[in-house]
């Protein structure tokens, strides 16, 4: 199989991560970058052994694939022109800026037959594979995503920018249609929500309590899955998995509050019982892998054999209505119980700043 002619738009703080990979990779010839800023792009085909370029419509005649890492505000434009003339697409999450727009590239991709895939890189962090491949089939789900505020990604706020990684996700455990949302947020630094929490019931019974916040003191990714078997514990950063299962004497012996109140019971001993004894506490092997490399090789590994990708249009465009739906929850929340009181994430805002925003 030939080499994939490929190019990156957008190098910033993550483009140049895809650049710097699909550079490395022997599936992909990295053909260009294209970057609008010459400092950075200058930089970054050095470092790549690529060529620059300001504008991406020079390479459209170039290129079998491209990755698109621009602002979201932009995802509509740049990734129109390459699915437009059936270049397949790898554009970064979330797909587009809002519903509308992600409609209109989910159109465009269907109209035009050609192969668009979004970077939900989530989904390819081995501890999520190992997770997903234990978890049984969930019942609660609680997700959070919390970091300091990064000075990026303002064009959006904290639901597409950090929550939508967890959105995608919960979509994909649950399996289920959305029955009900309820939500609130609030803006801290200006411009769009900050802090977000959310509960997201399916019609499955199926329960997801998940928070993101972008500015927060110290950074935080992990999700709790109960289900009938097990719990797991999930750290996406450290790449851990942890499975919590009843053990045999938890099962089909007698319940532990009666042990406790049998004549001469050791309750301090029964406390060291619960996590080894009565639950079995198992963790989980995960194997070694960078997630954004998976997620490029599996993008051109679908390119060059027309494979349906992990999240493709029809998995992100869900994402993108779920958050809508979330977002709208935010912007109705009433903080006094009541339309005419507080309502949205500007409430504590001065009345000048509110409308500014």
């Amino acid at each position: 199989m030939n080499r994939l002619k490929m190019a990156v738009v957008g190098v910033g703080a993550l483009g140049r991560h895809h650049a710097r990979i699909l550079s490395e990779l022997d599936e992909a010839d990295l053909v260009a970058v294209a970057e609008t800023n010459p400092a950075i792009g200058q930089k970054v085909a050095l470092d790549c052994g690529t060529r620059w370029v300001t504008d991406y419509r020079e390479l459209l005649d170039e290129i079998d694939a491209v990755s698109i890492v621009v602002p979201t505000s932009a995802h509509l434009d740049v990734a129109s022109e390459f699915l437009m003339r059936r270049i397949p697409v790898l554009v970064e999450k979330p797909l587009a800026q809002n519903l509308d727009d992600a409609e209109t590239l989910v159109s465009l991709s269907q109209r035009h037959g050609t192969l668009m895939q979004v970077g939900h890189v989530e989904r390819f962090n081995p501890a999520t594979e190992v997770a997903v491949a234990n978890c049984g089939n969930p019942k609660y789900i609680r997700g959070e995503r919390l970091s300091p505020y990064a000075f990026r990604s303002t064009d959006i706020g904290a639901i597409h920018d950090l929550m939508i990684h967890d959105i995608e996700l919960v979509l994909h455990l649950a399996q289920s249609a959305v029955r009900r949302v309820e939500a609130l947020g609030v803006s801290i630094l200006g411009g769009n929500e900050d802090s977000v929490q959310a509960r997201v019931t399916f019609e499955s019974g199926c329960i997801a309590d998940l928070t993101a916040s972008r500015v927060h003191p110290s950074s935080r990714r992990a999700m709790q899955i109960w289900s009938e078997d097990n719990t797991l514990t999930v750290d996406f950063h450290s790449r851990e998995v942890i499975r919590y299962t009843p053990s045999e004497t938890l099962r089909y012996g007698t319940p532990v509050p009666e042990r406790a109140k049998q004549p001469g019971a050791n309750v301090e001993q029964l406390k060291q019982d619960v996590f080894g004894k009565f639950l079995h506490v198992e963790q989980l092997a995960v194997p070694q892998q960078d997630a954004l490399t998976e997620e490029l090789r599996s993008f051109i590994d679908c390119v060059q054999h027309d494979k349906t990708p992990r999240v493709g249009a029809r998995e992100a465009l869900q994402a993108m209505q779920l958050a809508e739906q979330i977002r709208d929850s935010v912007t109705t929340h009433a903080w006094d119980g009541h339309a005419g009181g507080a309502v949205g994430p500007f409430f504590n805002r001065p009345r000048e700043q509110k409308r500014a925003a």
